[in-house]
């Protein structure tokens, strides 16, 4: 099945270039060129997008703005002339950042991580909560994991390190991929970067969870939600 893609850039050189790189790749399907994310915004209202290739430098709103408006964005590759917002782009789980001028090699190589990132969630999509575990690929070989020795997920810019009761797997993933397959009543995400098996909490103190193997944050906007779903039904009352 294609990727269908669209490319938002203001600058009409840089959409054609696209648009010539995008042609060449046989699993991109192109949908449309524009040249403001208002119109992009349009199309995801009306058409199925699998990817957006997106500037940050645009009129009216740029490209980070556009993504954090999004509750459920398409896979994203930045396409930009700043090297500066490749860490604030990560933290918003984008596929790859590419810094303007790129050559049709980084595209590819941008394109293929995407292909790599749908076929991972694909094969992963049937997990539920009755399976007791999901696979992803590390160097070259794809590794079961149990959802009961999964103890926290911690992003690290376009990777995340799992760690489990065995030990750490980094692995080529976004943490809203992991969390998507996770089972929403055992897995929470506290902080944007990091998820946690609610099943290992040991204790809490102030916003600090003690999972037994690490403690970690939760962050100030999470805080009252997440108290309030791992707290659910489980706290005794006087």
């Amino acid at each position: 099945m294609p990727i269908r893609c669209v490319i938002v850039d203001d600058e009409p050189v840089a959409r054609k270039l696209l648009q010539e790189y995008v042609e060449d790749i046989g699993f991109l399907e192109p949908v449309a060129a524009v040249e403001n994310a208002l119109k992009a915004n349009q199309l995801l209202g009306s058409e199925t997008i699998d990817l957006l290739f997106l500037d940050i430098d645009m009129p009216r709103l740029s490209g980070l703005e556009f993504l954090r408006s999004m509750t459920a964005a398409p896979m994203v590759i930045m396409t930009t002339a700043y090297a500066e917002y490749a860490v604030d782009s990560f933290e918003l789980d984008v596929i790859d950042y590419l810094v303007k001028p790129f050559s049709f090699e980084r595209f590819l190589k941008a394109c293929n991580k995407a292909k790599e990132y749908r076929e991972m969630k694909y094969r992963t999509s049937a997990a539920s909560p009755s399976n007791d575990y999901f696979f992803v690929k590390r160097d070259g070989r794809i590794e079961k994991v149990l959802y009961d020795e999964l103890v926290y997920v911690e992003a690290l810019l376009n990777y995340v390190v799992l760690h489990t009761t065995g030990g750490k797997m980094i692995v080529y993933h976004t943490i809203k991929g992991i969390l998507e397959q996770l089972p929403s009543d055992t897995f929470l995400k506290v902080h944007k970067s990091t998820i946690i098996n609610m099943k290992k909490i040991k204790s809490i103190e102030g916003n600090t969870v003690d999972l037994g193997i690490a403690k970690v944050i939760i962050s100030h906007s999470a805080f009252e939600m997440a108290m309030k779903t791992i707290l659910k039904d489980k706290m005794i009352k006087r």
